[in-house]
């Protein structure tokens, strides 16, 4: 057979990056993991072109060449991945759609049109699929309750990604998370038991990489890389020497609890293996919504004192916030900044709660008939309004939601926070902060930052040029990472203006009418 493999586009969001993306000549952050895991799957005499619409769209010869179209998408990307259904039906193409999203959300993968949904995890249900498509079936639904072994996963194909179109590349050691989230759909999808890889598994598809070419920054795309801490700590100790017999070719970059900072040893171990960031879900300094939402992990020990523990063992924080949790007090997004300044966590990812489908906080508010109806604002997205009726004002919620983006990626505001937090990071002497750049693309990049921000912007022009002074005096090894988060700020300071609009529009407002005033920092306090 013929398969087209395609995976969705993404709007412009938090995550996307599209202006640091557009300065350094990328076209996406990371590449599609389990759409690539998937083609590994399938028959080795079956013919693939794979597209990731992100990097390049396929074309009508690749629409009129394969016999079976595949999609795999998560929620925010349903416009494009329901558009690509409607067109393959149009053209009278056979389409299996699998992935977050339709397993969450089947029926809207059915009423787009779809004739194979391949739920769950592949590793369970393309095995079903393919059979099905032996025996002449021509739709079906795929479903398995049991949770594959992913020891047994198969390598993914590499080898399909035009890999100097992305940011990161990323490999998966772990599925599922210990902990009992209420809002976290990631229990509801993988499971609360931790499966991992075996260390040479994981180390096979690194060496794969390293011998596709691959030299830079790569994301272990796990929900919580930690969940499992024994095994975790085998691969680590695996994963050193061979990073060592490799001149330290990779950075790592991954998500894990914030019970991180109490196992000294895993930091250790984290830290000597070239991992130099981590996306921590604090969500809330609040104890008591912490409670509510059952992310009890969260309040055993001060969370200012473990981003500064993170920080000591050589790692950037990248973490997530979330308003809008029942019971929540007024003043939630003031005190979220609050931690924010006293953490110098750099990209804050401030959103407002979703009821995801099949979650814990979904089946309560099912219950309690306070979910709303056509499940409308469910996007995905960090900018949207909650799909469930809150507990305080949601005038209130949202305007402390604008107003604390606004804040918070205030040019000054966060370029002040990006040099404090490489300041507060103790580097380690083995980590390399490389981008996987050729010479044309660093020179390109390097030029649009300074022109961006050392010449164009004249309200940030003197603290660019201060603060890299800064930079190359007291931490020079940090480098790459410093201009990196600099760059990132060209795409927040677009998007503050965006989930600006966006809230705005579906509140029935004027845009202006969010208040959004900025109070950036003193100067004085730019070098403490």
């Amino acid at each position: 057979m013929k398969i087209l493999l395609l995976y969705p586009l993404f709007p412009q969001s938090f995550w996307s990056y599209d202006r640091f993306m557009e300065i350094a000549g990328l076209k996406a952050v990371i590449p599609p993991l389990g759409i690539i895991t998937v083609a590994a799957l399938l028959p080795q005499d079956w013919e693939i072109r794979f597209r990731d619409r992100n990097v390049a769209c396929e074309t009508e010869a690749d629409w009129e060449w394969c016999d079976l179209v595949i999609l795999s998408a998560m929620i925010v990307q349903k416009q494009d991945f329901h558009r690509l259904i409607h067109k393959a039906v149009q053209l009278g193409k056979k389409v299996a759609v699998g992935g977050p999203y339709p397993t969450s959300v089947p029926q809207d993968s059915l009423d787009a049109g779809a004739d194979f949904l391949i739920l769950d995890e592949g590793e369970m249900t393309v095995p079903l699929f393919l059979e099905a498509l032996c025996q002449g079936e021509t739709k079906g639904i795929f479903r398995s309750i049991e949770k594959p072994d992913v020891t047994q996963s198969p390598m993914p194909r590499f080898d399909l990604l035009e890999r100097s179109a992305y940011l990161m590349m990323a490999i998966q050691f772990s599925r599922g998370c210990p902990f009992n989230c209420e809002f976290c759909d990631i229990i509801s999808l993988y499971g609360r038991k931790p499966r991992t890889k075996e260390p040479e598994q994981a180390l096979a598809e690194l060496q794969t990489l390293y011998n596709l070419g691959w030299r830079g920054s790569l994301f272990i795309v796990d929900d919580n890389f930690i969940g499992n801490q024994r095994n975790v700590k085998r691969f680590l100790r695996e994963l050193i020497p061979w990073m060592q017999q490799h001149d330290y070719p990779f950075t790592f970059i991954t998500e894990a609890s914030v019970n991180l900072a109490e196992d000294d040893e895993l930091l250790q171990l984290m830290g000597e293996a070239g991992f130099y960031a981590v996306f921590l879900g604090i969500e809330t300094p609040d104890q008591d919504s912490l409670q509510v939402t059952r992310k009890l992990q969260n309040t055993r020990n001060p969370l200012v004192e473990a981003c500064n523990k993170i920080n000591d063992a050589g790692m950037l924080i990248y973490a997530g916030f979330i308003l809008g949790f029942d019971g929540e007090r007024s003043g939630a997004g003031d005190r979220i900044q609050e931690f924010i300044e006293q953490t110098n966590i750099p990209q804050p990812m401030l959103g407002i709660l979703q009821a995801l489908p099949n979650t814990a906080l979904w089946e309560r508010l099912k219950k309690e008939q306070r979910l709303i109806e056509g499940n409308g604002h469910l996007t995905g997205d960090q900018n949207t309004i909650m799909n469930f009726v809150p507990t305080r004002p949601i005038a209130d919620i949202t305007k402390e939601y604008v107003e604390g983006f606004w804040i918070l990626y205030e040019p000054r505001n966060y370029l002040r926070r990006c040099l404090q937090q490489c300041l507060k990071i103790c580097s380690l002497k083995n980590q390399k902060h490389m981008m996987q750049f050729s010479l044309s693309k660093r020179m390109r990049f390097i030029t649009q930052l300074i022109w961006h921000q050392g010449i164009r912007r004249p309200e940030i022009r003197w603290q660019f040029w201060y603060q890299l002074l800064i930079v190359l005096l007291r931490k020079p090894q940090l480098l790459n990472m410093y201009l990196g988060l600099c760059a990132a700020g060209e795409h927040f300071w677009e998007y503050r203006m965006l989930a600006r609009e966006s809230i705005a529009r579906q509140l029935g407002y004027d845009p202006l009418q969010l208040s959004t005033t900025s109070a950036p920092a003193p100067e004085a306090t730019l070098i403490q």
